[in-house]
């Protein structure tokens, strides 16, 4: 069995990354899941401040030694921040991904559109396979 975490305060997406909703600021990052399947994380492309983010959309890209995977944004909205310094050292993701490892913080058009991603327990059992 895994150890992974599967923090409660977080939505999901098939495509793991994952949204933590703060009023109308969304942060997103990938999952500690992904982290371990991508292995070696050494390249991370995100959008600029100002860009705007489509839900369901490709926002940038994460680059391992194994793989190079699209990012798709779990919210529409536009960037606020994103973290310069994963940009400086990309391996730094695998640290924590739920806290110092987040990529983006979004402004949201609609707050309402977190709920369309997966619980906790819903993304834990589509990776475990449960």
């Amino acid at each position: 069995m895994s150890s992974f975490e599967y923090p409660q305060d977080l939505r999901y997406l098939d495509t793991h990354e994952y949204v933590r909703l703060d009023g109308e600021i969304a942060t997103i990052g990938i999952t500690e899941f992904a982290v371990d399947q991508l292995g070696d994380v050494v390249f991370l492309e995100l959008p600029e401040i100002g860009d705007a983010l489509a839900k369901g959309e490709t926002f940038g890209s994460i680059e391992s030694v194994k793989a190079v995977e699209d990012l798709s944004s779990p919210v529409t909205g536009t960037v606020i921040e994103r973290n310069e310094a994963l940009i400086d050292s990309p391996e730094e993701v695998a640290e924590d991904p739920y806290a110092e490892g987040w990529l983006l913080k979004v402004r949201v058009n609609d707050p309402d559109e977190v709920n369309d991603g997966l619980t906790a327990d819903e993304y834990r059992a589509l990776v475990e396979g449960e």
